[in-house]
């Protein structure tokens, strides 16, 4: 994305990225990740073929994937999120109770409220991530004579992501910010999760950051900080990465 001086891509997205971390449990175990150059626009990511979304509309989730391409993007640093799989793990968990709202409190009254008191709406995840995706792809049509988030060039993409980001943009039934600051989170979850629930292929997120897994035992390398851990990282099942 495009900052105030005026420079853009994979490089800054990355770090920008990596420094929001601490929104996910995950975030402890990460080492520093210094700045990567950047690259030319690559060609469009696809996820898994073999994948059919089953809460995604096909709009929906090529805008998804679209999404997911721009605020990860692959490099020589890692993997990106398409490849990693994470519009799947996205498409998945939206199918859950807890995106569902089925788990949360979900009474009323409905109101803005100061951020340490949490959401206060009355969308649920799914709701808020399905309204905004109709209501971004909505505004790249009437904004851009008729082309879709998708279609749009990776300049004209990183900077609706980042008026979005800051409530800057105006989308019909949601806040821009809203929407923008629940997909991002997902998006950091399902770059990091265990790969059994969709993302991560192949460990490669892990093996990016050097986190080892589910090993039952590294307390000798907890405060090692000039070396990386030697051994490749485990999931869930007992895979080796």
């Amino acid at each position: 994305m495009t900052d105030a001086s005026g420079k853009s891509g994979p490089t800054l997205s990355r770090r920008r990225f990596f420094q929001g971390l601490t929104l996910i449990p995950v975030a402890a175990a990460l080492p520093g990740c210094g700045p990567t150059p950047t690259t030319a626009e690559p060609t469009q990511a696809g996820p898994a073929p073999d994948y059919t979304p089953q809460y995604f509309s096909a709009a929906e989730w090529t805008c998804v994937t679209a999404i997911c391409d721009r605020l990860i993007p692959s490099d020589e640093t890692g993997p990106g999120a398409v490849e990693s799989g994470v519009p799947e793990f996205l498409d998945r968990h939206m199918q859950t109770p807890y995106a569902a709202g089925a788990i949360w409190y979900m009474q009323g009254p409905f109101l803005e409220a100061p951020s340490e008191f949490g959401y206060q709406g009355k969308l649920a995840l799914r709701e808020i991530i399905k309204i905004g995706l109709g209501a971004f792809d909505a505004h790249c049509r009437k904004a851009f004579d008729g082309k879709t988030f998708a279609e749009l060039d990776h300049a004209q993409q990183e900077t609706l992501l980042k008026a979005a980001e800051g409530g800057k943009l105006e989308l019909e039934g949601i806040s821009s910010k809203l929407f923008f600051s629940n997909l991002l989170g997902e998006v950091k979850n399902g770059y990091f999760a265990d790969p059994k629930y969709g993302a991560n292929r192949n460990m490669g997120a892990w093996k990016m950051i050097g986190y080892p897994g589910m090993r039952a035992d590294y307390l000798d390398w907890i405060g090692v900080r000039d070396k990386a851990y030697p051994l490749g990282p485990v999931d869930l099942a007992g895979r080796r990465g």
